[in-house]
């Protein structure tokens, strides 16, 4: 996408939007590939952020790996670091920039998490409730049983085969469905609420390990507007991000029928990003306001379970850590706790509410997951950790 009109070869299409190279500029350009709905800021209302800018020259990631050198290795997009409310570093690289929306794959979740626990604490929705009290549509689906806390927690017992790289298969029907792949020859078009019927067949019970769906977390949003009324878009702008003092507009891909890509097509700007960050490392509160339920913050710090981690989906990429996933978030435990969001392809959001610092990157790493990449964003922030004098 550097000349215009590119050349075929050079264009990003439905077709080749995630993949290397053409990702670079289309994570900060989504919403020109796939339909999408606007989630509105208060532009009257804008949590200002000072900027104090921190000497990370001499910060070391790893054996022979400055910062700088360490954004290079991770295909980074952006990358802000906050300490105690103040910008000490920011850089954008590729397409990206300080006001263009870059899209947060799984991040997306864990902003639904938040939505959920302020629309639970203003008893708008039950969280202990079947998830078939409110979408009555799935009592034949492989959800029958399963509650809505089940679904936050990724407990819910779905066989569903999360493998980003694969080629054919549910997951593969799935993106389509969702708008996110191009239709082939012969392909009737489909949407995501119709594809959640296609989800029959259990892999255990609810409320049994760690299990990593991503349809749990749409079929969360529709919950959502069926608890609120209202559709999702609307809820996330009216209860997180105006109240959040948010800079920028965010946007979420929607299908062909307007359902929300939840689990995965939020697109907002670094600096907000970094802001849902601040919002937990303050326990909830933007000054005065209290944004987040202090309660839901506190729910998400101690209220995982980490047996469940331990047996889970992802426990290999965090070795010996004691972990667990509450409400969305990952949790880090211990004395000094670190709470934190997951994307592919290089989406990360860390906080540590101690200590008010938090941490927010975006990426166009090539391949999905990457286990010796997850471990070098553990060192970095690490290295940050003890550069502001946090051991």
């Amino acid at each position: 996408m550097r000349e215009f009109p590119p050349a075929g070869e050079n264009q990003v299409t439905l077709a080749n939007w995630r993949h290397a190279p053409f990702s670079s500029w289309a994570f900060s350009h989504v919403r020109e590939i796939i339909q999408s709905a606007d989630i509105a800021n208060n532009p009257d209302d804008i949590w200002q952020l000072q900027s104090d800018p921190a000497d990370l020259s001499t910060l070391s990631v790893d054996d022979g790996l400055d910062l700088s050198g360490y954004l290079d290795a991770t295909y980074t997009d952006g990358f802000i670091v906050l300490h105690r409310d103040r910008i000490v570093a920011e850089e954008y690289r590729n397409a990206a920039g300080p006001r263009k929306p870059h899209i947060l794959m799984s991040v997306s979740k864990s902003m639904l998490g938040a939505l959920s626990g302020i629309l639970a604490d203003k008893g708008i929705l039950d969280t202990a409730a079947p998830v078939t009290d409110y979408v009555p549509e799935i009592a034949g689906t492989a959800w029958k049983g399963a509650t809505v806390q089940n679904l936050l927690d990724m407990r819910a017992g779905i066989r569903f085969d999360e493998d980003y790289e694969a080629t054919s298969g549910a997951i593969i029907e799935y993106r389509k469905s969702t708008g996110w792949n191009p239709l082939e020859p012969g392909d009737t078009a489909s949407d995501l609420r119709s594809f959640f019927s296609e989800i029959s067949d259990t892999d255990g019970a609810h409320l049994g390990r760690f299990h990593y769906v991503s349809p749990n977390t749409d079929l969360m949003a529709w919950i959502v507007e069926r608890a609120a009324g209202t559709r999702y878009a609307d809820l996330m702008s009216q209860h997180l991000w105006q109240p959040m003092g948010a800079e920028t507009s965010a946007y979420i891909t929607v299908d062909r029928l307007g359902a929300p890509r939840a689990a995965g097509g939020v697109c907002v700007t670094l600096r907000d990003l970094a802001r849902v960050g601040l919002l937990v490392a303050n326990l909830g509160k933007r000054g005065s306001v209290q944004v987040l339920p202090q309660a839901w913050i506190e729910d998400v710090l101690t209220n995982g379970d980490p047996q469940a981690w331990a047996s889970g989906d992802f426990a290999e990429y965090f070795p010996g850590r004691n972990m667990h996933y509450r409400n969305k978030w990952y949790v880090e435990r211990g004395d000094n706790p670190m709470v934190f969001c997951i994307g592919i392809h290089g989406q990360n959001l860390y906080v540590f509410p101690e200590q008010q610092l938090v941490v927010a990157k975006m990426s166009s790493r090539p391949r999905p997951l990457d286990p010796e990449v997850s471990l070098l964003n553990l060192k970095m922030v690490a290295a940050l950790k003890q550069h502001f004098g946090m051991s």
